[in-house]
């Protein structure tokens, strides 16, 4: 099994470039089912979340061609609704906008009950709730489905009404849009997500003629069109990934200059860090974050939808919490599986005390490296925090869950004075599909 190994205590210094936004990316690479075209979609992360994606939509007659490391042609003229393969879809989380996607486009849509990583249950009744107020009949997995979720219209079309979200849901937001944008009429969305790769969708598509408004504010308004066309498109910077490696700077007393951001999007990573002695400036598009010769305090964090700080960042705060001083504490707001991390880290040394829905760390003066293992996709980032601020060496195993979210975080953190790097790669193994 592949693992990635780390020696630690040694600052990070220089400048480290992010990647597409992996939660746009998935999103749209499905979107482009609507687009009933060829799509040029650029700055594409190279991670497996989107080279399964590539795989279905190639499994059901789309065709894929690389122009570039980061843009691919995506032509879904030929696409075949209602035959994805149900072990690749079940693989990944954002699968289930295969059901938006071909709702609005066809009309129909299948697909099995989607994976992910393992932070908590995550229902699709708001899903349902917004296909059903669009006209369509849901039928759930069961032993005649083989597995699969169908969805259905009684004339093959949809019709735009009024959708309350019960909970704010980014998937439950992007799938209505996704189905809504072909439908007859217009749909509202209230209680909407405001997320920026909700933003992002709602770009793109607008690119190909929708006529959508209201992204990035909790109301949406979506006016039906009969058809989408192709689009030249670039996927926004993935903010997640840049709040890591803000963290992995301040954990390891460093001084990093993360470029192609938004600074914006980082606006409560970068609230918490200040909070906590941390340096932080931005620019246009990057932002630099020093720690050296800081104390880094404790604090209180809260995680929300956007703009409240993401879920996504509560592994990777935690770890810096562990070594601040004095005592910190998260409450989770999202999931309720978020707190897996801890045990993993408490062999590294740190203190703290979790429940389902919050943990309070006290700081100690250093971490420690240990055998570790991925439980989730950000709680192994997280891990790769700890590993760069602990003394001696950390070996991180089930990276699979890393991959899927991380364009070639090895090698980036390599190139700023990390001591980190993949082991025991064979030469059939751990390769994303060959069209990236």
């Amino acid at each position: 099994m592949d693992k990635i190994v780390i020696t630690g205590n040694k600052p990070l210094h220089g400048s480290i470039e992010v990647s597409g936004m992996k939660n746009a990316a998935v999103a749209i690479v499905f979107g482009t089912i609507l687009a009933e075209d060829k799509c040029t979609i650029g700055n594409i992360p190279m991670i497996s979340d989107i080279s399964d994606a590539f795989d279905i939509l190639t499994a059901v007659g789309a065709k894929i061609k690389r122009l570039d490391k980061t843009t691919y042609e995506i032509d879904t003229t030929n696409y075949t609704p209602c035959s994805a393969p149900y072990e690749l879809v079940r693989k990944m989380r954002a699968s289930y906008y295969i059901l938006g996607a071909e709702l609005g486009r066809f009309g129909r849509a299948r697909a099995a009950y989607p994976g992910g990583c393992d932070i908590g249950a995550r229902p699709i009744d708001q899903h349902i709730k917004g296909f059903k107020a669009l006209g369509a009949e849901v039928d759930p997995p069961s032993s005649n489905s083989g597995g699969n979720i169908n969805v259905t219209t009684e004339d093959g079309c949809l019709y735009g009404d009024s959708v309350y979200m019960d909970v704010v849901s980014v998937g439950a937001t992007i799938n209505i849009i996704l189905a809504a944008c072909r439908a007859k009429g217009t749909t509202v969305i209230e209680s909407a997500a405001r997320e920026p790769h909700v933003v992002d969708l709602a770009n793109f598509l607008n690119a190909c003629g929708a006529n959508i408004s209201g992204a990035g504010t909790d109301v949406i308004k979506i006016r039906g069109v009969e058809k989408l066309h192709g689009v030249h498109y670039d996927i926004i910077p993935d903010m997640i990934e840049a709040g890591t490696y803000m963290m992995a700077a301040a954990a390891t007393k460093g001084d990093l200059t993360i470029t192609n951001v938004i600074p914006k999007h980082l606006d409560a990573v970068t609230a918490k860090l200040q909070e906590m002695g941390v340096t932080v400036e931005e620019y246009d598009d990057a932002v630099r974050v020093s720690s050296v010769g800081c104390r880094i305090k404790g604090t209180y964090v809260k995680t929300a939808p956007y703009p409240g700080f993401p879920t996504d960042m509560n592994p990777q705060i935690g770890v810096l919490m562990s070594i601040a001083e004095g005592e910190s504490v998260i409450r989770e707001g999202v999931w309720d599986n978020r707190f897996k991390y801890v045990d993993e880290l408490i062999r590294m040394g740190a203190c703290i005390k979790n429940d389902t829905k919050s943990a309070t760390f006290t700081g100690v003066s250093k971490l420690f490296g240990a055998p570790v293992s991925a439980c989730d996709l950000r709680a192994g980032a997280a891990f790769i925090i700890a590993g760069l601020a602990a003394e001696g060496v950390t070996t991180i195993d089930n990276i699979q869950h890393i991959q899927r979210g991380y364009e070639d975080i090895v090698g980036k953190l390599r190139n700023v004075g990390a001591c980190i790097e993949l082991q025991n790669v064979p030469d059939d193994a751990n390769v994303l599909s060959s069209k990236i």
